[in-house]
């Protein structure tokens, strides 16, 4: 087993020398290497095929480096929670206990899911739980001084501090169509639960090939949660959708983004000094996650 870990992600409590405990007690070959600043990912990973599993320890920027590395090979992955808010391993029903981890790696269950490629200037990188521009780049900027002190926490407080987004035109096209709406952001998702497994929206998918494309048309985040309610209702059987107006939700292959005013970006929770334009693409069954779920468990 190759374990890929970020000693940087977190708050320093993961479990993860536990876990690597237990997996060698239980007869398991394991290669550690520790991601270091300015490393690329590509490096730590040259060979490969000479592993039978491959675990990324970190936040989802490292769980999602490490799958757009591994991207169309047959090595399963597991995502290991050990950074701040670790929503790809929310989605994919991974829990934080060291013991259970290695249970689900020993009964080797998997799902082949979608990721997505991001291209910056002609420059790629991949995500898997979502890529946005606008008012979700701006919380996660505003929740890295936060982290330390209050953990996940810290992007609710960072949102609730979004109460007076900068707001402009964005321009979008989506499969080769043209669409301009203003607003205050745009998420292109691919897994579809949040923090708190609160869904962003409902009828998101990671297995269906497409992504779920948001448009934040909302003056605040604040706006947003009588969304949330919707999604909640509908995930719950509780009856249609009754709010509606501060999103609106789009499928797409592929997504172009640009704006009339330059906004930051972030793609699986990291925040990145490129702004718009950007463009993602979906990579079909790009990824075999590591998961006690089954497929229709991971669509909200």
């Amino acid at each position: 087993m190759l374990v890929v870990f970020n000693p940087r992600s977190g708050s320093g409590d993961s479990q993860l020398p536990l876990f690597l405990s237990l997996l060698r007690a239980e007869g398991a070959e394991v290669t550690e290497r520790e991601l270091k600043p300015d490393t690329p990912m590509h490096e730590y990973v040259g060979d490969l095929k000479d592993f039978d599993v491959v675990v990324a320890a970190g936040g989802d920027g490292t769980v999602s480096s490490l799958a757009y590395a591994a991207r169309h090979t047959d090595i399963p992955l597991l995502a290991f929670p050990a950074g701040t808010a670790n929503l790809i391993a929310l989605n994919l029903e991974l829990p934080h206990d060291a013991a259970a981890l290695v249970e689900i790696m020993a009964q080797g269950h998997t799902l082949r899911l979608d990721m997505g490629e991001v291209d910056v200037k002609g420059e790629t990188s991949g995500f898997c739980m979502l890529a946005g521009a606008g008012a979700d780049a701006s919380m996660i900027r505003d929740s890295e001084d936060l982290k330390g002190r209050y953990g996940e926490l810290a992007y609710v407080i960072s949102a609730m501090k979004q109460l007076n987004p900068k707001k402009t035109t964005f321009h979008l096209e989506i499969d080769g169509e043209k669409r301009d709406f203003e607003g205050i952001g745009v998420m292109v998702a691919n897994f579809g639960m949040a923090n708190y497994r609160l869904p962003i929206t409902s009828a998101i998918s990671p297995a269906d090939g497409r992504f779920t494309v948001i448009l934040m048309k909302a003056g605040n985040i604040l706006r947003l949660l009588p969304n949330i309610i919707d999604s909640v209702r509908v995930k719950l059987n509780l009856g249609d959708p009754i709010f509606s107006g501060n999103l609106e939700t789009l499928e797409a292959r592929t997504v172009k983004v640009d704006a009339d005013d330059p906004f930051p970006l972030q793609y699986d929770g990291e925040l990145h000094v490129e702004t718009t334009p950007f463009e993602a693409r979906i990579l079909p069954g790009a990824v075999r996650f590591l998961t006690p779920a089954q497929r229709t468990d991971l669509e909200t």
